[in-house]
């Protein structure tokens, strides 16, 4: 397991990315867009700078990350020679399962497809290739570099060989993981996602300011953030995504705050777009 493939770059991608090529794994980006991989690459490198002036990695960590890391837009170059494959792109099934079929057609009867997703099925992705078995969720976190979990979630058909192999990777990543059985939003985010809904339904009703109903989850439940913080990290789209997907699947209590459709409606995505339940202009 030494190749390592991320399809998509945007937050969680590079991210994976960044992660991986630091602890030594042979990695290349894809994307389908070269501005998309034009900016990772400037973010990559900036974090690598910056993690070297804080002492978290050495200097022969950068050299040997930037040795490791290629970018392409190229699918079928990116991942032909690949271990495993870590696709990292909207949390949207139809364009999950589309990469998939053609990671399926491309990659070597031994490589391990691995979406990266909070609440999407591994079992209705891996349906659509000829390798079940070899299919899995690999649920990482933001940042990647800095939050120590990974949730591995089962699907149906997935082999205990693709889990102790997914297993070790994560090690060589120096996470911790989890093994999940899949059930719509896993654990993490099932519970997650309660309490940002919760949070959004109490700030519509005037309960209390989004800075007092941050701080009283922070200082009260020893959460190293808020939740509304939190969601705006995330990206309130993708948040509503996952809450629109957990309320089909799982039903009433994760129907979303109509205060999270109001700001998506008016653009207002959280730290991406500048504004969110806080104001990141400056």
């Amino acid at each position: 397991m030494e190749n390592l493939t991320v399809v998509g770059s945007g937050v969680m991608g590079r991210g994976i990315a960044y992660t991986a090529a630091v602890n030594g794994f042979n990695v290349v980006l894809n994307d389908v867009q070269q501005e998309n991989l034009d900016n990772a690459q400037i973010y990559i490198e900036k974090e690598l700078n910056k993690s070297a002036e804080k002492g978290y990695v050495t200097s022969k960590q950068v050299k040997t990350a930037l040795a490791n890391l290629n970018y392409t837009t190229d699918l079928v170059a990116s991942a032909r020679q690949a271990d495993i494959v870590i696709e990292a792109v909207f949390e949207l099934i139809d364009i999950k399962i589309d990469v998939f079929k053609k990671l399926d057609q491309i990659c070597p009867q031994h490589t391990i497809l691995a979406t990266n997703t909070s609440t999407m099925s591994p079992t209705e992705i891996a349906a659509q290739t000829t390798r079940p078995e070899k299919c899995v969720a690999m649920h990482f976190f933001n940042p990647v570099h800095k939050m120590k979990l990974i949730e591995i979630i089962r699907g149906l058909e997935t082999s205990d060989d693709t889990c102790a192999k997914v297993k070790e990777v994560g090690a060589r990543l120096k996470k911790e993981t989890v093994e999940i059985n899949e059930h719509p939003g896993f654990v993490t985010s099932r519970m997650n996602c309660l309490i940002g809904n919760e949070a959004m339904n109490m700030l519509m009703e005037g309960l209390a300011s989004v800075e007092d109903i941050d701080k009283a989850i922070k200082l009260g439940l020893n959460h190293p953030m808020g939740p509304l913080e939190l969601a705006d990290l995330v990206g309130l789209d993708v948040r509503l995504r996952n809450m629109e997907y957990l309320y089909q699947t799982l039903g009433e209590k994760y129907r979303p705050s109509p205060l999270l459709i109001k700001y998506v409606k008016a653009g207002r995505l959280g730290r991406k777009s500048g504004s969110g339940f806080y104001n990141y202009e400056n």
